[in-house]
C-alpha cells in the first residue's frame, strides 16, 4: 500500500504546485487517513515543498503527543514522517504551517473549507510570511473514483452488512422495540469483522418505516407494519449501505405491495442509469419520475443517492441540481423512499459501483434479496 500512498500525494502535489502553492496542508481526517494510511484524532499532513538545494521533500504527519493511541486506520506510510505536535493541546495544522515556513516555502495551500476562521488565522500568525491559498476540494476530488483496493474493502463492508441483515430477519421481531434491532444489528456487524457501524443504523417500524434518517424509538414491532431496516458495515474505514422494507405478518395488504412495487421500479430505474458519462441529475431523473408519475414527487426526498468510501456521504451527489458526470470505479446508493405520513413506507438502499457495459454494467455490493418478504 506504500506504493498507493505515495502515487495519491504525487497527484496532490502536482494538483496544487500547478496551482502555484509549494506545500499542502491537508487536516480533513477522511483526506489524511486518504493520503497516508492513518489518521490520528486531531492530526494533519503537510506536504513539503519539492526537493531542492539543501532540503528533502519529507511529508509529515502531525498528531498529537501520543500518536499511537489514538490511530485511527492502519499504520501511517513508512514514507511519512511521523511527528509529535510539540505542547500538549497543540494545534497539527497551525504548527504544519510553521514547519512549511521554515522549510523555506513561500506558499501553503490549505482546506479552507475543513478550517474555521479562528483555525485560519491561527495559521496566518504562525507564519506570516506565508501565502496561505485554498486547497479547495481536491482531496475529495481524487477520492471519488476508487482503486481495487478500496472497491474491494466496499465489496467486504458489503458482504458484512448483509450477513447481519440476514442473521436479523431469521429471528422473531414482533414485540421488540426499534431500538433494541438496531443495537442488534450493531453487534452483528462487529460480530463478523466490521470496526464498527458506518452510520447510526436506521430501524423504522409502522409508521415510522420509510422516514428518512429515523432515529430507533421504544415502539414495538406489530403485525401488519412496515419494517424498514438501513445499516452498513465499517470495514477498514470503508463505508457502503444497504437498506431494506418488509411486512410483518403472514401478507402484505394490497396498499402496501402497490407502495413497494412503486418504490422498487424507482430503484431499478436509478440502478440502470449508472453508466460512465451519465450526469449525476440522470440518475436522480430516471428514479424520480416514476415515483412523480404516480403521484408521490413530494415524498421522495432531496436525492436518489451518494458516494461511498471513507465517509458515508461523499461526492458525487445524485440530486436534480448536481453537476457533473459519472465515471468508471465510482461506488455510489441509490436509494429512493416514499413515506406516507401515519402509515409509513419503503425504502430501497444499494451500494453498487459504476462500471462500463462491457464489464457487465453497474456492479451491485449489497445483495440482500429486494423481494417483498412477510415475515
Amino acid at each position: 500500500m506504500s506504493e498507493v500512498y505515495a502515487a495519491r500525494r504525487t497527484r496532490l502535489r502536482e494538483r496544487f504546485a500547478a496551482a502555484g502553492s509549494e506545500a499542502a496542508l491537508v487536516s480533513r481526517s477522511a483526506n489524511v487517513r486518504y493520503l497516508c494510511g492513518a489518521a490520528p484524532h486531531g492530526s494533519a499532513l503537510l506536504l513539503m515543498p519539492e526537493p531542492g538545494p539543501g532540503r528533502d521533500a519529507v511529508d509529515l504527519l502531525l498528531c498529537p503527543p501520543d500518536p499511537a493511541a489514538e490511530l485511527v486506520g492502519d499504520h501511517p506510510d513508512e514514507e511519512v514522517r511521523l511527528v509529535a505536535v510539540p505542547a500538549v493541546g497543540g494545534d497539527a495544522a497551525v504548527a504544519g504551517a510553521g514547519m512549511a515556513a521554515e522549510a523555506g516555502a513561500g506558499s501553503l495551500a490549505v482546506e479552507e473549507h475543513d478550517l474555521s476562521v479562528a483555525r485560519h488565522r491561527a495559521l496566518a500568525a504562525a507564519a506570516p510570511r506565508l501565502r496561505l491559498t485554498d486547497l479547495d476540494c481536491a482531496v475529495e476530488q481524487q477520492r471519488v473514483v476508487k482503486d481495487e483496493s478500496e472497491i474491494a474493502a466496499l465489496r467486504i463492508a458489503a458482504e458484512i452488512s448483509d450477513q447481519a441483515l440476514g442473521e436479523l430477519l431469521e429471528s422473531i421481531l414482533v414485540g421488540r422495540t426499534e431500538r433494541h434491532l438496531a443495537l442488534e444489528l450493531d453487534r452483528r456487524l462487529i460480530d463478523h469483522g466490521a470496526t464498527g457501524p458506518a452510520f447510526p443504523t436506521i430501524v423504522g417500524s409502522g409508521p415510522h418505516a420509510g422516514r428518512a434518517g429515523h432515529i430507533p424509538t421504544d415502539r414495538r414491532v406489530e403485525e401488519g407494519d412496515f419494517l424498514c431496516i438501513c445499516l452498513g458495515a465499517n470495514y477498514r474505514g470503508y463505508r457502503c449501505e444497504v437498506g431494506r422494507t418488509f411486512v410483518i405478518g403472514t401478507s402484505p395488504a394490497d396498499w402496501q405491495i402497490e407502495l413497494y412495487e412503486l418504490v422498487f421500479a424507482a430503484q431499478r430505474a436509478g440502478r440502470e442509469a449508472l453508466q460512465p458519462g451519465v450526469e449525476y441529475r440522470e440518475v436522480d431523473r430516471a428514479a424520480r419520475q416514476v415515483l412523480e408519475a404516480a403521484g408521490h414527487g413530494e415524498g421522495f426526498g432531496a436525492r436518489t443517492g451518494h458516494g461511498v468510501g471513507l465517509e458515508r456521504d461523499e461526492e458525487p451527489r445524485l440530486a436534480p441540481s448536481a453537476m457533473g458526470k459519472l465515471d468508471a470505479c465510482v461506488p455510489v446508493t441509490v436509494e429512493p423512499g416514499v413515506h406516507l405520513p401515519g402509515r409509513g413506507g419503503v425504502r430501497i438502499d444499494d451500494t453498487l459501483v459504476v462500471r462500463p457495459e462491457a464489464d457487465g454494467g453497474p456492479e451491485l455490493l449489497t445483495i440482500t434479496t429486494k423481494e417483498l418478504l412477510a415475515l
